[in-house]
């Protein structure tokens, strides 16, 4: 027995020899663990070749290095945002008080124009300097970072030359102003007391403009500032190339909110004063209007020098 178990440690050849037990029968042989892979339970799977190992999963990007990814595409976003869907302006004076105080932040809705939506009565809209009005007034001197920041829509705008008015009219109508007010569109007096400044009066007794009658023409809107009597709108302005009126493809976009400060958060509806029918008569329907008296006292005319027309209208 000693001899058989050293010879089975040494690597002999033969068929080692179960040891018998006690009882003097033989020790039962174990099955092998490893046998072949037609042995597997899954039909014939198998295990893998030895030395093929299962890829490894790739170690993720660390935040510094995503960092300027994000940040480019956040600035793609605002620059596409600020060019075609919302911007911030900032109030740069007191002619819209009270429903724009100087410092305040609105949003312009740059969308709509690009559907062919134009200005209509009662908004408030930006828009670009059309005869230099802001002639004399002091120019903003932002720094590098406030430009570029303003460029691409994360900082109001820091452009001199874009004002914020309220449009009174738009093409086709005759507004006016005689003394005091009220101010007059298309012969309808406006109820302005909502939106303009407390003490100030629809209209401004002077002659440099503040008595007026205009009819906008077509393509253009006419524009004053809520703070009548601090406002050098387009009253002020009918001696300049375009008469006062400013032209639609001037208009940035209509402001629809006023986002900073936090104390001042509000949206700026149409007042309801513009809901009333302000529309004038259509040059068509006038000239019908006048054409239909006309035509009868002319038939009259004929008929009564007629002896061979009856009144009633046949032949005889």
């Amino acid at each position: 027995m000693g001899d058989l178990a050293v010879g089975a440690r040494s690597g002999h050849d033969g068929p080692e020899e179960q040891p018998e037990r006690p009882d003097g029968s033989a020790t039962p042989a174990t099955n092998d663990v490893t046998g072949s892979g037609s042995d597997s339970g899954d039909g014939g799977g198998g295990t893998k070749e030895q030395g093929e190992q299962e890829p490894k999963p790739k170690k993720p990007r660390s935040f510094w290095k995503e960092l300027p990814l994000l940040i480019g595409i956040a600035l793609v976003l605002a620059l596409l945002i600020k060019t075609f869907l919302v911007q911030a302006f900032s109030i740069p004076s007191d002619s819209m008080q009270n429903t724009l105080q100087q410092g305040d932040r609105v949003l312009v809705d740059k969308l709509t124009p690009w559907f062919g939506s134009e200005p209509s009565r009662g908004e408030v809209v930006v828009f670009h300097d059309p005869d230099n009005w802001l002639a004399g007034e002091p120019t903003p001197n932002p720094n590098a970072v406030q430009t570029f920041l303003s460029k691409i829509g994360l900082m109001p705008s820091a452009n001199e030359k874009d004002l914020i008015k309220r449009v009174i009219g738009v093409a086709g109508d005759t507004i006016e102003c005689k003394g005091t007010g009220p101010l007059k569109v298309n012969g309808k007096a406006l109820n302005e007391e909502s939106y303009v400044y407390a003490g100030n009066t629809p209209c401004s007794v002077d002659d440099q403009g503040g008595q007026f009658k205009v009819t906008v023409p077509k393509g253009k809107i006419w524009v004053m500032g809520d703070h009548r009597q601090n406002s050098l709108d387009s009253r002020y302005h009918q001696q300049d190339d375009h008469q006062g009126f400013v032209p639609v493809g001037n208009v940035v976009g209509r402001a629809i909110v006023i986002a900073w400060p936090p104390t001042r958060w509000d949206t700026l509806p149409i007042p309801d004063t513009f809901d009333q029918n302000l529309s004038a008569a259509a040059p068509g329907a006038l000239g019908l209007a006048g054409a239909v008296p006309l035509v009868l006292w002319r038939r009259r005319r004929l008929t009564a020098g007629n002896p061979r027309v009856s009144g009633r209208g046949t032949a005889g």
